[in-house]
């Protein structure tokens, strides 16, 4: 398994362009959500992809403050993880995981898992994420909580809380400032 995690630029956005369609298709499973009348995984009027893929651009604008790491393993990708700093945190935390998705022939083979860890690494302090707190999630449910319990030595808080949005969900918090001296 060689899995390798890359912060992309403007030139290399297109990946994680295309495999974000798939994500939002994911979720629909999981918050009940269906195309808008373009068949795109959208709210509101957004008609094609291309449209879509320019609300998303701010996370190759933001250099240093947003960052939009992509997943490969064998230089094949296989998904993403958006990790925020502040002004786009909840006020509480220094890194937040926005998104992370691996497609579907990717999953259960530990490159998840592997990946968030690498992840996290890459940027010490205070973290949230948060998830869906669905019994259609449960799956992302149990594998924050293995993987947040492996990585921190179970020294994570989970609450059921109001997020950002004002919805309802499942909030992991954890720092790993200590990995600095402990690497």
């Amino acid at each position: 398994m060689n899995i390798t995690i890359t912060l992309t630029d403007s030139a290399s956005k297109f990946i994680i362009n295309n495999l974000y369609p798939l994500y939002l298709h994911d979720l629909s499973e999981i918050w009940g959500t269906i195309p808008n009348r373009y068949g795109v995984f959208e709210e509101d009027e957004t008609q094609t992809l291309k449209e879509q893929n320019k609300v998303f651009d701010i996370w190759w604008e933001k250099a240093g403050v947003l960052y939009p790491y992509l997943i490969k393993e064998n230089d094949i990708p296989v998904g993403f993880a958006l990790v925020a700093t502040p002004p786009y945190t909840p006020s509480a935390c220094e890194f937040y995981l926005n998104e992370f998705f691996i497609l579907r022939p990717f999953r259960g083979k530990g490159i998840a898992e592997y990946a968030a860890k690498e992840v996290f690494k890459l940027h010490l302090g205070n973290w949230e994420l948060q998830t869906n707190l669905t019994g259609t999630n449960r799956r992302a449910q149990h594998f924050w909580r293995k993987t947040l319990k492996e990585y921190t030595g179970d020294s994570y808080l989970e609450e059921c809380g109001k997020s950002y949005d004002d919805e309802l969900k499942m909030i992991f918090t954890f720092s790993n400032q200590s990995k600095l001296s402990n690497p």
